[in-house]
Parts: structure tokens; C-alpha cells; sequence
């Protein structure tokens, strides 16, 4: 048993896993199997790309608020006693111009080199970190698709027991709204049919690029990761709080992610916060990321998407056992 330390940060977000992982070689010989104990889950919203879409640059403000969460995750490894540690970048760091001053800021409160890893990596952590614990489900059958929407960008896997291809394409929550809704400094509220039409089309642009490398279709189950997906199940279930445990596997509907995707579209900010389980970082950009998971589900023909707490994080966490 090793006791790992997994940071995923990307666009929107930056999260800490940490975790005994008991790893034993296969029967078959092939791969490994075992399991995560997890000792401490946490999450902290710091929109890491702020601006980066139209500046190219990672902002002094966002690179502070990054280096703040990073330190309080220092300390809760230190006190856990964690044994390795492993930081990974996603796409807003892939993005940025200054992105040393990221890596150098990183390594001074961690010790550890962040991994700005490419979205095929990306896409094969989030692979791993959903579907090990649907293999052999009866009632969730593969092929899988994972779809992990976060900030800037999106991973699209299809597999069964490994990848068979995997895409990312730019079409983030926080990267849709920077484009179409922000108006004069201001997330537009709520968006005008003109936005949304333009979202929509970027959307169905980088849905027919990632086409050309998975098959989008062939999938007979769809998993959905991040924020954007787990706050539109935690509405769809009328949770009164966040509820992880709650949320972890539950299958929603198509009918209800088109009726939820409506409302979110049409409500100003005060009423998005309204929300119960709507984290106040995620208040501007959630309508934009419901919006890319019904095009998915639209796109593919999907008549539920089965939603997974457990994701890319997890699956850092597995590649460091």
C-alpha cells in the first residue's frame, strides 16, 4: 500500500486527492487491478484561465490564487503523509505564454514539476479514473464514452477495458463564455438567442473534429465528468446541498439535462446562485457547460448520461500507484 498525493489543476479549478492505493498484478497478467482508499477530496475554484483565451497569458491575479490553493494543499500532504506526489496541468496551462512562471511558482510551494500533459493524456487519466469501477456492470455495458467538460477544453475517450481513441477539443465551460457572453467586462444575463446560437455552433465545430478521431457514436454507455456535469445532476436530483455520494453514479436523463440546459440559459446570475448546489466559482460559466454536455448527448443520441464523481483526478492517482 502507497499512500499518493494527486493535484489535478486546469482551467477552472484545482483539486487534491489523497489516497492509499493498494495495487496487485492481474490474473490474466494483463494491467493491474486493486483499489483507492481515499483519506481527503478537496477542491478549490481559482479560474487559472482567466483571459488566457484572448490573451494568450496567464494573469497575475489567477497565477496568486492558484499558488494560495497550492499552498494549503502543501500543508494537508504534509499532514496526511503522503509518499509520492504527482501535479498535473491541463489546458489553460498548455495555452499560456507565461506558463514558466506557473511551473516555477508550483515547484517552490510543492517541490514536485507540474506535468503540463497533452489533451491525449488528459483524456486517458479521465478514461481510467471513470471506468474502473464500471467494468463488469451489467447494466452499464461498454463500449464507454467519457466525456470530461472542464474549463477550456473537453476530453472525449471510447473504450472498454482501455482506450481505443481519445480527442480533446477547445470547448470549455469558462472558454465558451469568455467568447460569446462576456460583454464589456460582464457575463451577459441572461444570454441573448444570439450567443447561445454562437455557442452552440462552436460547439458542433469542435464535436465534428472529434469525430474524425473517436467514434463518437459506437458508445452504448455515456460518462460524464467535471463540474459543469456533476452540478447539473445535483440539480436534476433537487439535491438541498452538494452530495458527492448522491450524485456518484446517478444516470440522468436526456429529457432533464435539455429542461435544466433551458432554465440555466434563461436565468440571470442571482438566480443561478439561488441554485443549492451550485458552487459560487461556477455561477457565470455552469450555462455554458450544460450547453456543451446537450450537444453531446444530442450529437451521440445518448438517452441518459451516467455521471462520475470519480474522474481525471482518480485517475492521476492510479498512474502514480
Amino acid at each position: 500500500m502507497t499512500r499518493v498525493a494527486a493535484i489535478d489543476c486546469g482551467t477552472n479549478s484545482i483539486r487534491l486527492l489523497v489516497a492509499d492505493a493498494t495495487v496487485s498484478p492481474s490474473v490474466s497478467g494483463a494491467g493491474a487491478t486493486g483499489e483507492l482508499a481515499e483519506i481527503d477530496r478537496r477542491m478549490r475554484i481559482v479560474r487559472l484561465g482567466q483571459d488566457v483565451d484572448r490573451t494568450g497569458r496567464l494573469a497575475p491575479e489567477a497565477l496568486e490564487r492558484t499558488f494560495a490553493a497550492c499552498r494549503e494543499y502543501a500543508e494537508a500532504i504534509a499532514a496526511h503523509g503522503a509518499e509520492k506526489v504527482r501535479f498535473v496541468a491541463t489546458s489553460a496551462s498548455r495555452d499560456a505564454e507565461n506558463r514558466e512562471d506557473f511551473v516555477r511558482g508550483v515547484h517552490d510551494i510543492l517541490g514536485v514539476e507540474p506535468e503540463v500533459i497533452t489533451g491525449d493524456q488528459e483524456a486517458e487519466f479521465s478514461f481510467t479514473g471513470a471506468t474502473k469501477e464500471l467494468t463488469g456492470r451489467e447494466d452499464l455495458t461498454g463500449p464507454y464514452l467519457v466525456v470530461d467538460i472542464g474549463g477550456g477544453s473537453t476530453e472525449f475517450v471510447v473504450g472498454d477495458d482501455r482506450v481505443r481513441a481519445a480527442r480533446s477539443v477547445d470547448i470549455g465551460c469558462v472558454r465558451m463564455t469568455e467568447r460569446h457572453l462576456v460583454q464589456g467586462g460582464a457575463v451577459t444575463d441572461p444570454p441573448a438567442p444570439g450567443q447561445v446560437a454562437a455557442i452552440r455552433a462552436d460547439i458542433r465545430a469542435a464535436l465534428d473534429l472529434a469525430e474524425e478521431t473517436v467514434p463518437l457514436r459506437e458508445a452504448h454507455t455515456l460518462v460524464g465528468l467535471a463540474g459543469s456535469v456533476t452540478t447539473v445532476a445535483g440539480i436534476a436530483l433537487g439535491l438541498e446541498t452538494y452530495d458527492s455520494a448522491a450524485i456518484h453514479h446517478s444516470r440522468i436523463p436526456y429529457e432533464r439535462v435539455a429542461e435544466i440546459t433551458g432554465r440555466l440559459l434563461s436565468s440571470t446570475h442571482d438566480e443561478r446562485a439561488a441554485i443549492p448546489v451550485m458552487h459560487p466559482g461556477r455561477v457565470d460559466v455552469i450555462a455554458a457547460g450544460a450547453l456543451v454536455l446537450l450537444e453531446i448527448m444530442e450529437r451521440t443520441g445518448a438517452r441518459e448520461v451516467v455521471v462520475s464523481e470519480h474522474d481525471i483526478l482518480d485517475g492521476i492517482a492510479w498512474s502514480i500507484a
